[in-house]
């Protein structure tokens, strides 16, 4: 689970400050304001390192990848080269990390790792790593802190503190940079008696990424029929492509889920559809072949008891376009973070609010008795999904620790990032001006209208009389 988010000079941002991360963290904002850019990122963080390509710093994309960003200069605040695109990124392991002294008795765990890098223009101005840092944290304090970059000479350095690198005899070849954003070479390993340990971090870098999931905007459109051969597919795809797929893999496997301490457990595709009546969309829906042995199914759906039972292309688009971001809250594996842009997309107001309790369950969520601890990160225009979050606080449902709410708005010097201090009473003490657009402006005009409008056609009846 991310706890803690920090860019420099990509896209929009010149700088984002420390961005606390929360188990349900909301950003609101603007349309081109750069919300989305914080979350395109971490998909070009994750793509490379599923990259077998070690020398290449950051994986920009193309049009097979996660996301393509164009190039580095597109990725760069002002277009500028001779600025460096700086992030950390802190994140809560699943379990402690205890790296050992292979030469001594020393350790140190820690329960949370911070990776900082920075990545300048290179040759033919492509991105090169400059210097990447980790720290091992405990509490919250360091433990153990790890420098790997170049001198001002140019050469390659590796350092660690309070744990000592000792060099191995006989090795005396020079260290090599970092591969891509986060990795130590093998050769620059080698030359080192005792750090072995230096290949956990990285592999705890790709562990945290590998289990970023995202739902982008724009679903794909209901299908009369769906394939699903009996594979189990990661998520439900950018575009909620596999979403049946997914709900088809869940019910088989046997996965069961609560929504929360103390309640009933459900098969998975029953806890879906029991979302979904709670929402108001349907009234039961159901997933079944088109006959018996054949790999193709239809999704069936009743919209009211007495409603006949019709296929999900048949209904409004609504139900099509909310049910990946419900299944992908539920299926992504625990532990998981999972990024959203505008799931209430095609939602009635009174939808968009109730999405706010599914989301809500989702963080709480128990699967098969233990805590899934699945982290919800969702870009949002929706006052009514709002406003239900504030409720759901001042009644104790969720901790005001359990949720972070940004506000996202432009500037000359570039986007900005504004928490909003959520209270225990489910206050914003800190509202932004023109939150969600000048209310109050449209009162007053709507008003002064109708007057205008009164007054004209009193003069009018005056003078035809």
């Amino acid at each position: 689970m991310l706890t803690e988010l920090r860019i420099k000079n990509f896209k929009a941002w010149k700088d984002t400050g420390p961005v606390r991360m929360a188990p349900l963290t909301v950003i609101f904002g603007a349309n081109s304001a750069g919300k989305s850019s914080l979350g395109h990122l971490l998909l070009a963080l994750k793509q490379t390192t599923l990259l077998s390509d070690r020398k290449r710093a950051l994986h920009l994309g193309d049009k097979s990848s996660l996301i393509d960003l164009g190039t580095f200069s597109d990725c760069l605040y002002g277009h500028d080269l001779k600025t460096a695109l700086e992030f950390s990124l802190s994140w809560q392991l699943a379990s402690p990390l205890t790296v050992k002294n292979s030469l001594d008795r020393q350790s140190f765990s820690g329960k949370n790792i911070r990776l900082s890098s920075r990545i300048k223009a290179g040759k033919n101005e492509q991105p090169e790593v400059e210097s990447i840092q980790y720290q091992l944290l405990n509490a919250g304090n360091p433990v153990l802190d790890v420098d790997h970059g170049k001198s001002f000479a140019g050469t390659v350095t590796l350092e660690a503190a309070p744990l000592k690198l000792e060099k191995a005899a006989g090795r005396q070849w020079p260290l090599e940079p970092p591969e891509k954003f986060y990795r130590f070479s093998d050769v620059t390993l080698a030359r080192y008696q005792n750090a072995g340990f230096l290949a956990d971090f990285a592999l705890e870098t790709e562990r945290m990424l590998g289990s970023l999931y995202y739902l982008g905007p724009l679903r794909k459109h209901p299908e009369r029929t769906y394939q699903w051969s009996g594979d189990t597919p990661s998520d439900v795809g950018a575009q909620g492509e596999f979403t049946i797929a997914a709900l088809l893999a869940a019910s088989a496997d046997g996965r069961k889920l609560n929504r929360g301490p103390r309640r009933p457990q459900q098969e998975f595709g029953l806890f879906i559809a029991s979302w979904l009546k709670d929402l108001g969309v349907i009234n039961s829906f159901n997933i079944k072949p088109v006959a018996e042995g054949r790999k193709e199914f239809e999704v069936l759906i009743k919209t009211h008891a007495s409603a006949p039972e019709v296929k999900l292309t048949d209904v409004g688009f609504g139900i099509s376009q909310v049910l990946p971001a419900l299944v992908e809250a539920f299926y992504a594996p625990p532990n998981s973070m999972v990024w959203m842009e505008q799931p209430e997309i095609h939602l009635h107001p009174q939808v968009q609010a109730e999405l706010a309790d599914v989301f809500i369950s989702a963080v709480q969520a128990r699967e098969n008795g233990k805590p899934r601890n699945v982290q919800l990160i969702v870009e949002s225009h929706s006052e009514h999904f709002l406003t239900r979050l504030q409720r759901r606080v001042a009644e104790g449902i969720i901790s005001p620790d359990d949720v972070a709410v940004y506000f996202c708005k432009r500037s000359e010097t570039g986007a900005e990032l504004e928490p909003l201090q959520l209270n225990l009473y489910g206050e914003i003490e800190n509202w932004p001006e023109n939150f969600f657009g000048d209310e109050m402006a449209d009162v007053t005009a709507r008003t002064l209208a109708a007057m205008r409008r009164k007054i004209k056609e009193r003069d009018a009846k005056a003078s035809s009389s």
